[in-house]
């Protein structure tokens, strides 16, 4: 049975073994009524039998195990089908390394209550970026920038994972063939959340710079999302242009 408030927060892991257990502990103090699905790539330094661990101390605890490394995206995926077969009314993405705070989790949650999507922004009067490589932060900026302007999206942070979705978005944009990850995969989910006409709104939050791991950012995925955000805002263009020559002909 689906329960509009039922909190899941989605963790997608791989080689987070040094990291999981207090982010999940954070999450459930900050948010004591919510769940946590940890999704684990089979990651070889034992996060997922960490994880597992937890789910044995503590029914809010789920683990997902997967057999190999797939990427940011297909866990996702994963987790979304898990959460919407157990009936979820709200999903929650989130990072395993800290980066997202699970303290600003409830101003994310609140704002549910105007918004089906609200996206965790660093790029709005209030957010920030603490301890970011330049190049990092340029690399955000840019790439949310160069998505507001090829899309025509307006969202000042389209690339961020810190994310609360209602379910009834993601059961309404076909969330299963979003095929990209990072940077892209989240400009995909939430251009199909804005083309779909779910309320989408973004609340300020401070990003912090992993502490312990490694990044899991390439440049294959920051290739990935130049090419296909290039590739949907000429198809997005082209669109425009085809109905504004509907309506001329029309008129």
């Amino acid at each position: 049975m689906t329960t509009p408030d039922r909190v899941l927060v989605i963790i997608p892991t791989y080689q987070e073994r040094e990291n999981i257990e207090p982010i999940v502990e954070r999450v459930l103090t900050s948010v004591p009524s919510a769940d946590v699905l940890v999704v684990d790539d089979g990651s070889p330094d034992g996060t997922g039998k960490a994880a597992d661990a937890m789910a044995d101390e503590d029914p809010r605890v789920h683990v997902l195990h997967r057999t190999e490394k797939a990427g940011l995206g297909a866990a996702y995926i994963a987790g979304f089908d898990w959460a919407l077969d157990a009936g979820y009314g709200v999903l929650v993405e989130m990072d395993a390394d800290g980066s997202h705070a699970p303290e600003q989790l409830p101003r994310l949650l609140a704002a549910l209550d105007r918004a089906d999507l609200v996206l965790g922004s660093r790029w709005v009067p209030g957010g920030a970026a603490v301890n970011w490589p330049r190049r990092r932060e340029l690399l955000s900026r840019g790439g949310s920038l160069y998505s507001r302007m090829a899309l025509g999206i307006p969202l000042r942070d389209a690339t961020g994972g810190y994310r609360a979705f209602r379910r009834e978005v993601l059961e309404g944009i076909d969330y299963a063939a979003v095929a990209s990850e990072g940077y892209c995969f989240q400009v995909d989910l939430a251009r199909r959340a804005i083309d779909g006409g779910y309320r989408v709104v973004e609340v300020p939050i401070t990003f912090v710079e992993r502490v312990r791991g490694e990044s899991k950012m390439s440049g294959a995925i920051v290739r990935e999302a130049l090419v296909k955000v290039t590739q949907w805002g000429v198809a997005h263009r082209s669109g425009q242009v085809r109905s504004a020559v509907r309506r001329r002909r029309a008129g």
